[in-house]
């Protein structure tokens, strides 16, 4: 679905220095993945977002979407069509002021015929648990349930996959519940490749696989256990890894025998009561 190869990108600064914010990456994500990006502020990864989508394109290498290149401007409308982006402000993705009006704003501007863009709104809000707000202002809709709507605006326009750039950073954490479980039902039940931006490590332990990003360097690859399990590594790069996993790091330090590399609460209740 996704591959960037060799992939640079530069920019300008106020001072007139070119920065170079992506370096050299190389990506693959097949299709139907679950995949997170995770690094701290500065570390490229919505440089890296914004390129799967088009809206940057690189300055070296090449980023692929389903076999399109995306410096190829007659392929433009349909990689946009397969790739769907929601980033981390659903204000600025909601342009209407009825929800249901909001999520045929894609089709209709894709032509999407009215009887079919009638079907796609009410698959969408049904999808991602909305559908009873329909008729509801967004600006009435808590944060969580505003982020559902801009996701349904893209699942209106039937991507095979969607890029969330750090879609859950400006929701309290009932929102962020909310909005982690309509991206793995999307992926789980609808087969749609998910790319997740987010430096949240609790969320990335749901992907299927994990790339760590420094200084606009790919620096870690792997499942979250083999990712996580590293504990001192991912720490040097001023992240976290998810608390229970921290836990389990400092039980095995003080001698206890315990894996290393547990992501849940119920893992850890598990290996606990294997040690009782």
């Amino acid at each position: 679905m996704i591959k960037a190869e060799n992939v640079t990108y530069k920019y300008t600064n106020q001072e007139g220095k070119d920065i170079f914010a992506l370096k050299g990456i190389n990506i693959e994500i097949k299709e139907g993945e679950f995949v997170a990006i995770l690094g701290h502020n500065g570390s490229g990864k919505s440089t890296f977002a914004k390129h799967l989508n088009a809206l940057l394109l690189p300055y070296d290498g090449t980023i692929y979407i389903n076999g399109m290149d995306t410096k190829d401007e007659k392929n433009l409308w349909n990689i946009r069509q397969n790739a769907g982006m929601v980033f981390q402000n659903p204000d600025n993705q909601i342009v209407a002021t009825i929800v249901e009006e909001d999520v045929a704003f894609g089709p209709e501007n894709l032509g999407v015929k009215p009887e079919e863009i009638r079907k796609r709104v009410d698959e969408a809000l049904l999808t991602v648990g909305m559908f009873e707000y329909r008729k509801h202002s967004p600006h009435l809709l808590s944060g969580g349930q505003k982020q559902r709507v801009a996701i349904a605006g893209i699942l209106a326009m039937k991507p095979r996959c969607i890029i969330l750039d750090e879609p859950t950073a400006m929701l309290d954490p009932s929102g962020r519940k909310e909005v982690i479980e309509t991206i793995k039902k999307l992926n789980k039940e609808e087969k749609i490749t998910i790319v997740l931006i987010t430096h949240y490590m609790d969320e990335a332990v749901n992907a299927d696989r994990i790339y760590v990003m420094e200084e606009g360097h790919v620096v870690m690859e792997g499942t979250p256990k083999e990712v996580f399990s590293k504990v001192d590594e991912i720490k040097a790069l001023g992240l976290d890894v998810p608390q229970v996993t921290e836990l389990a790091h400092l039980l095995a330090d003080e001698g206890i025998n315990i894996p290393n590399d547990i992501l849940t609460v119920d893992e850890m209740v598990v290996e606990l009561c294997r040690l009782k």
